[in-house]
């Protein structure tokens, strides 16, 4: 707010008289962001490509683009709005499934305030998902690259949800209808519709506790498979230098149609953070993923998809808005579901990642 004095004079004296003049501020923003990256698989897969069920920086042996976007905010105080175009690896990877245009659209969602006194909204349209403590952006994660859990549950979402913050800022609780379990476009033959909620509860800025679900069928009526699915996760900043984080994942998707029966699946992980100094930081990941029955990791193998990894990453931020991240990983799973140029298949995967990501 800015400030207008006023001063009077009088035979008494001098008396000031101090006004609030809202500031012309522009309710609409453009920003960008771009990522490009050079990976190393040690397995060196002929087709170039990150196993199967990587989805962010999956190319493999090349200088590439993981996600650029250039995205409009346009926020009033009854309204809101957003919407990003994006291209990249990430893209291809994560919007296969959508048809044509649609492949590019990151993000695309109008929002409405329906409370005069309260911070109560409706949103709609395309939205980042209400899902995980990860997103694209690997700038704002805590590691280079994702967790097996966020790569293997939504990134995005469309549908519908009702919102509301508390007035101190502490509760965020939502409500969603979605057309499916990261889908923009409800697949051929599904008329079902999912549901989720997400309960956010930060204590003090220094902790965030969340909790999310997703219920629904992300498969035509014909061959319908509920799936019910619930993520977890705590961010602590435990001093101003180092955070930790932890997260657990646990699904159950029917085994067919009307079956009383449930494929589970669960991942487990833990994230630390330490930064020297505000330009080095480093970061170490320890995470786990058991989908035995393979409902949403195809293997074909006779253990499913049970996985152990550890990752070491390093981030120094050039400039404000310019950071250089360096991430070597290594996966350990039961079966051999690796690809190897010279070996039929492997039970292990080593990897090494660079970027530079900047924002404007």
């Amino acid at each position: 707010m800015k400030k207008i004095v006023l001063l009077t004079f009088s035979m008494l004296g001098i008396s000031t008289l101090t006004f609030a003049q809202e500031e012309n501020k522009n309710p609409l923003k453009i920003t960008a962001y771009a990522e490009v990256y050079y990976q190393y698989d040690f397995n060196n897969p002929e087709n170039n490509t990150r196993p199967g069920f990587v989805y962010s920086h999956n190319r493999n042996n090349e200088v590439n683009l993981n996600l650029g976007l250039i995205k409009a905010n346009y926020e009033t105080e009854k309204l809101r709005a957003n919407v990003a175009f994006g291209v990249g690896t990430y893209m291809n990877a994560n919007y296969s499934a959508e048809p044509g245009v649609l492949k590019n659209i990151y993000e695309a969602n109008v929002g409405l305030k329906i409370s005069k006194s309260k911070n109560l909204w409706i949103d709609a349209g395309i939205m980042p998902s209400h899902i995980g403590f990860e997103s694209a952006i690997s700038k704002d994660c805590a590691t280079l690259t994702r967790s097996i859990l966020a790569d293997n549950s939504p990134y995005f979402e469309s549908g519908a949800k009702i919102s509301y913050t508390s007035d101190n800022g502490k509760w965020f609780v939502s409500g969603l209808v979605l057309n499916g379990w990261q889908r923009i476009q409800r697949v051929d033959g599904n008329s079902t519709v999912a549901f989720g909620h997400q309960l956010t509860y930060k204590p003090t800025e220094k902790v965030t506790l969340n909790s999310s679900s997703f219920i629904g069928n992300d498969k035509p009526d014909s061959i319908r498979q509920m799936r019910y699915f619930h993520n977890l996760y705590g961010i602590f900043q435990l001093t101003e230098k180092f955070a930790f984080t932890t997260g657990f994942d646990i699904g159950a998707e029917q085994k067919s149609k009307g079956s009383e029966q449930y494929n589970v699946w669960y991942s487990p992980v833990v994230i630390a953070k330490y930064a020297f100094s505000e330009k080095f930081g480093m970061a170490a990941r320890a995470e786990y993923y058991s989908d035995k029955h393979q409902a949403i990791i195809s293997t074909r193998t006779e253990n499913g998809f049970q996985t152990f990894g550890y990752s070491l990453n390093a981030d120094y931020w050039i400039l404000p808005n310019l950071v250089w991240r360096t991430e070597v990983k290594h996966l350990n799973s039961k079966d051999s579901v690796f690809q190897d140029r010279n070996n039929p298949m492997r039970n292990n995967n080593l990897m090494a990642v660079t970027s530079l990501a900047v924002n404007f």
